[in-house]
């Protein structure tokens, strides 16, 4: 069936640019334009598109990721470049999203150690890498530094900017040619907020990806899906502070009840169904870019995700 925009719909989403080749200035064997999109997902003509892409998170320090992960994959998440490399060779990730949750444990002033866990994930895979910083303030405004100097050229996705902490990553960002991830708690009007503020402090449309806050299914999603399909509506009618493309991570889906009370043998399965089936609703309700944690998620979403992509 042919797909009419409504005639109210005057806009469209813009398009970041992740990840950088050697002819664009970097080392990675593909980068993605996100965005770009004139309807709505997965029901407007797709020719051109990038489909929804799928990011494999994992972390410089596991005792902060649910056990499930660690028993998948076992000594493999003491190393994070051992993990990236398996993100991508193995579970077929189109990005990895490296959390640096270890600055908690090692203080606030081993700065080298920040950089040189981002040089070491980046040598270890060729997939685009969306890097995300310390959530301490104190650290931030130097580890961002070290975070974006370390991925210069490469075209990071740097997290997260948030109404009250955002000038650090933006300042990398503009700095080093990254993209930025702007947070805000399920809420269309705090999202505009946000990339109305940075965009006061020079950080063009084409490096803000939205990240409008997203809860497990069962567990939020449901305000997470209506706040997504509100921004994309509002940009689609021609609001341009909110024509960005949106991520979606529901970093709970492992951790939540039906998990930890699943029947013996049946946690990984669990997980991993509460994994996919959030990410899908994501996608479907505009996120271009899509993150889970348990490896057994990664093929079945991304499965899924080509299978209705191609439908339009």
């Amino acid at each position: 069936m042919a797909y009419d925009a409504p005639a109210d719909w005057s806009g469209a989403i813009g398009q970041v640019q992740i990840g950088a080749t050697e002819e664009e200035g970097g080392t990675r064997s593909t980068s993605y334009r996100i965005g770009g999109n004139g309807g709505l997902p997965f029901v407007e003509p797709n020719d051109g598109l990038t489909r929804p892409l799928v990011a494999y998170e994992l972390c410089d320090d596991p005792s902060y990721w649910s056990p499930l992960v660690i028993e998948r994959l076992g000594s493999t998440t003491g190393d994070p470049a051992a993990w990236a490399r398996a993100a991508g060779c193995e579970l077929g990730a189109d990005l990895v999203r490296l959390y640096l949750t270890s600055t908690k444990q090692r203080g606030f002033d081993d700065f080298d150690a920040i950089g040189a866990a981002v040089g070491a994930v980046l040598e270890a895979t060729d997939r685009p890498l969306i890097v995300e910083g310390p959530n301490e303030p104190a650290i931030e405004s130097e580890a961002f530094r070290r975070i974006g100097e370390a991925g210069e050229g490469e075209r990071l996705l740097l997290g997260t900017a948030e109404a009250t902490r955002y000038r650090s990553v933006a300042a990398a960002a503009l700095a080093y040619h990254h993209g930025v991830i702007a947070q805000s708690p399920i809420d269309v009007n705090l999202a505009k907020q946000l990339n109305i503020l940075l965009r006061e402090i020079g950080v063009p449309h084409e490096q803000i990806v939205i990240d409008p806050y997203t809860g497990a299914l069962g567990y939020g999603f449901e305000y997470s899906y209506s706040a997504m399909e509100r921004i994309r509506y509002a940009a689609l009618k021609g609001d341009a502070d909110l024509a960005v493309p949106m991520i979606s991570s529901a970093t709970d889906s492992l951790t939540i009840k039906e998990v930890r009370d699943a029947p013996q043998g049946e946690a990984h399965r669990t997980a991993v169904a509460w994994e996919v089936a959030t990410g899908l609703s994501a996608a479907v309700a505009g996120a271009a870019i899509v993150c889970v944690r348990h490896p057994d998620s990664v093929a079945p979403l991304k499965a899924a995700i080509e299978a209705t992509w191609g439908v339009a």
